[in-house]
């Protein structure tokens, strides 16, 4: 394999840079989406390394400027794991991932870096103190020999002062989370804590008197307790200390809905800024699918997340419904809907989505909608509607699954599919016809689909032994990945484990389980 030393591309553009700043309305947010798991040196404008302290949000171009936690390595240490941090909206490390990163002979740092799960982060670069005759930034004793300022420490060539993560010892003395910040750090604590008078300590929150109870907006005393309130159209988180703008993960959409209130005077938008914000009245709301308006989809863990970001700017002249002054000068909401990557679903059953309860500041989940569904003959363009479907004993039966939301860049794998006779997901009697990515049943014929997230498959019409056994239930657990990801468990495709058929109490994983059917068997000759 190559050095990456001598095998790198250059991030040389000036807005990386931490001293380049995005204010209001001016300056257009980048975001890393084309950096993919290569080998990176910042260069030229752009900085010499990356930083290693907390960057405020809408630095180097972006909203998430991403940042080093850790200190760099020396030459001796080859490569190196450390956490990279995205910061927005006050939190340091709002994202995170894992980098690379090698000192290298020439006194330079390479990094391996990973695409950003979402818009707009941008890995940042940074200029470090130069120590030499000319610029003594530390301390020069001559030439060759330079000492550092305080939370500063030599680089690998000698000369540059790079910041000292004071972190990494004892945790900066913090009980609870130390943020390393340029030649410094600060404590900071959890919600319902506050920052004691050492600055290092956290304590309890006991009253609205105490930092507004960790409240985010209103606090209410109760007894000997208190408790948190959110202003009319927000809701109260799973923390019980912040309030967030719902937001409605559905099959077809996501919906955001904002109090007028807090975007008076206002222009919304999304990533794509035709995508606007209509005003009811009393909320401006925001619907979009998962392939319009700037919609970034990506598979993470087990995972799809689909993020854009709700951006607010001043109106150029007052609207229709009376706006007529500016409370703030930029609004911005990050927006997240989660989707699971497994799915149960049983034939002939289109679900009614019901969403989990909000997790973050407009991150909701739900459900990325598939349907099972029947066809009447193998060009598997007319499902059977309204009454289940009666077939014969050895007729072919044409089942497939289907995606209700159509979205590029993504495959499925069907992981297993099997028949019960009664609608009960955990049926004691099940018969595999699908199991482990591979057909279990030799009669079961698989046909290629027009669209890539489409699976179709026919097998001859079945029943369960036994007199009451009338009806058929089909069961398909769906996972999706991503189309571009070679060592997905959608790539691997059928990994055989134990060939199995009729079995009792085989387990499932959970998964989302929608359930319907049947299909009725007809006995007469």
């Amino acid at each position: 394999a190559l050095d990456p030393c001598s095998a790198y591309i250059s991030l040389n553009e000036p807005w990386r840079n931490t001293d380049h700043q995005i204010n209001g309305s001016h300056g257009q947010p980048t975001c890393d989406s084309h950096i993919d798991g290569e080998w990176y040196r910042f260069t030229g404008m752009a900085g010499d390394a990356m930083p290693t302290f907390c960057i405020p949000e809408n630095h180097c171009g972006t909203h998430a400027p991403i940042w080093m936690n850790g200190s760099h390595p020396r030459e001796a240490d080859g490569i190196v794991p450390r956490q990279a941090c995205a910061s927005f909206n006050g939190n340091c490390c709002l994202w995170n991932t894992t980098i690379d990163v090698k000192a290298c002979p020439g006194g330079y740092y390479v990094y391996h870096l990973s695409k950003p799960s979402v818009c707009f982060h941008a890995y940042c670069g940074h200029f470090y103190d130069i120590c030499d005759v000319v610029d003594c930034q530390g301390s020069c004793m001559d030439t060759s020999d330079c000492t550092c300022s305080l939370g500063t420490t030599l680089g690998p060539d000698g000369q540059t002062c790079l910041d000292e993560n004071e972190c990494e010892q004892n945790n900066g003395g913090c009980s609870e989370f130390c943020v390393n910040l340029k030649n410094s750090f600060r404590c900071e604590c959890g919600v319902g804590r506050t920052l004691g008078s050492d600055g290092k300590t956290c304590e309890e929150i006991e009253g609205c008197h105490n930092n507004n109870g960790g409240c985010s907006h209103t606090c209410i005393e109760v007894e000997d307790s208190y408790q948190c309130e959110c202003p009319r159209g927000l809701v109260l988180s799973e923390d019980n200390h912040t309030c967030q703008v719902p937001v409605l993960c559905k099959s077809s959409s996501i919906e955001v809905s904002i109090p007028k209130d807090l975007v008076g005077g206002l222009d919304l938008s999304l990533i794509n800024n035709s995508c606007k914000g209509v005003s009811n009245g009393t909320h401006v709301n925001i619907h979009f699918s998962l392939k319009s308006c700037g919609t970034v989809v990506d598979v993470i863990n087990d995972k799809i997340i689909a993020t854009n970001l709700v951006t607010g700017l001043p109106k150029q002249t007052p609207g229709s419904n009376g706006d007529i002054i500016v409370r703030t000068s930029k609004l911005l909401i990050p927006v997240t809907c989660e989707f699971p990557r497994r799915y149960t679903i049983s034939e002939g059953y289109v679900p009614n989505l019901k969403n989990s309860p909000l997790e973050i500041m407009s991150r909701n989940q739900g459900i990325f909608p598939f349907t099972l569904e029947i066809f009447k003959d193998k060009d598997f363009d007319e499902p059977y509607r309204g009454a289940p479907p009666t077939l014969k004993l050895r007729d072919s039966l044409y089942f497939g699954i289907e995606p209700v939301v159509h979205v590029n860049g993504l495959e499925t794998l069907v992981e297993s599919c099997f028949a019960t006779p009664t609608s009960k997901i955990d049926e004691i009697l099940k018969y595999y016809l699908i199991q482990d990515g591979c057909v279990s049943d030799d009669s079961v014929k698989q046909y290629t689909s027009k669209d890539h997230l489409a699976k179709h498959f026919q097998v001859p019409v079945f029943k369960f032994v036994g007199k009451d056994n009338k009806e058929v239930f089909l069961h398909c657990r769906v996972l999706v990945c991503g189309a571009l990801d070679g060592s997905s468990r959608c790539a691997q495709g059928c990994r055989r484990r134990a060939r199995r058929s009729a079995q009792r109490g085989q387990e499932e994983e959970p998964g989302h389980v929608l359930t319907g059917g049947p299909i009725r068997i007809d006995l007469d000759d």
